[in-house]
């Protein structure tokens, strides 16, 4: 009896008809779309376990310090140490600005210790991200004092290998700029949410700067950014908010063999002394003290960017999966594709 059941033939299911795999299309395609919702809650979920986390660590230190005097940082080291605290990305790689003086061409590329070395690099026929002699020159202490001294330009890649992020940066440009950053500031206010502001580096345009207590899922942050550019052109309808470029992260996950987009690091000494490159007010006048800016809570932008991200799944949900997700955007003049 054994033997005759252990050799039965299996049977053979009959073919499928057209209209029968289509139907079984649509199941796995419907339970793909479920699984991708899954994951984004999920990822949620981690990232408000980790700004609870970091709140009550932040509430630890706070606890700790009380009936101390903390004074603002005075020294180049001090100053140095909450730059590097705040403006935090890719530690291992940095992109520094260049300038072609015979052809008068600009741009930014990664700082390697192997540029130009003759039988090394070989820029710009190789790609530096593709290139098999990568020696990247990491962040320190000696970068960033050589930046806001005037000695170099340097850049940070904010998308972390995980794909994660330490901090939300707006950019607006164009000529109706200060109307747009101030709109989107007032959103930003209403939400309770700490925005540092900064005057770009030509002067015509800004950077919205968000920091974070944790490292923030890139998704999450720029979801939340799209929220917030939502949210103030409904405050503010007559605004077209054509000066809004683009957000860093400029992308959710890391491009294959790339490092995703670069931003300018703020206060570089070159372009403030034009009263460009710092940190201003709500009236676009420069802060007194550049440090006041930066040494916002991000513990409370990450407990309000949560209740933010929270609200903007919600939006997310009634405006379908693809919004946000950075490879369809609602089409429109107040928003430049990248």
């Amino acid at each position: 009896m054994y033997s005759r059941l252990a050799f039965k033939p299996a049977m053979t299911p009959p073919p499928l008809d057209q209209q029968s795999i289509r139907d079984a299309i649509a199941r796995e395609e419907s339970r793909l779309l479920r699984l991708g919702e899954e994951l984004t809650e999920g990822q949620m979920r981690l990232a408000a376990l980790k700004t609870t986390l970091a709140a009550q660590s932040e509430s630890i230190e706070t606890a700790s310090s009380t009936g101390r005097s903390r004074s603002a940082p005075s020294t180049a080291a001090e100053k140095v140490a909450l730059f590097r605290s705040r403006f935090r990305g890719r530690a291992e790689i940095y992109p520094r600005f260049w300038t072609n003086a015979r052809t008068g061409r600009k741009g930014y590329a990664p700082a390697c210790g192997n540029e130009w070395v003759r039988g090394i690099c070989e820029k710009p026929r190789v790609k530096c991200g593709e290139c098999p002699n990568q020696a990247f020159l990491p962040v320190d202490d000696h970068v960033i004092l050589d930046h806001l001294q005037g000695r170099h330009v340097a850049g940070v890649y904010p998308l972390l290998t995980d794909e994660t992020c330490w901090f939300l940066a707006a950019d607006f440009d164009k000529t109706s700029w200060t109307d747009d950053v101030a709109a989107f500031v007032e959103t930003c206010r209403v939400n309770r949410l700490p925005a540092a502001i900064e005057r770009s580096r030509s002067g015509n345009g800004a950077h919205v700067w968000f920091f974070f207590s944790a490292p923030v899922a890139a998704t999450i942050a720029r979801k939340m950014g799209c929220y917030l550019i939502t949210e103030t052109m409904a405050r503010r309808h007559q605004l077209s908010m054509a000066s809004y470029d683009r957000l860093f992260p400029n992308q959710d996950t890391l491009p294959r063999g790339g490092f995703g987009n670069l931003i300018a690091l703020p206060l570089q000494h070159g372009p403030r002394q034009a009263g460009n490159t710092v940190f201003v007010d709500d009236r676009l006048l420069p802060h007194p003290d550049q440090q006041t800016p930066t040494a916002q809570n991000p513990g409370r932008v990450c407990r309000q960017g949560s209740r933010v991200s929270d609200s903007a799944r919600h939006f997310l949900e009634r405006c379908g999966p693809s919004w946000g997700s950075g490879s369809s955007w609602p089409r429109g003049d107040w928003r430049r594709s990248t």
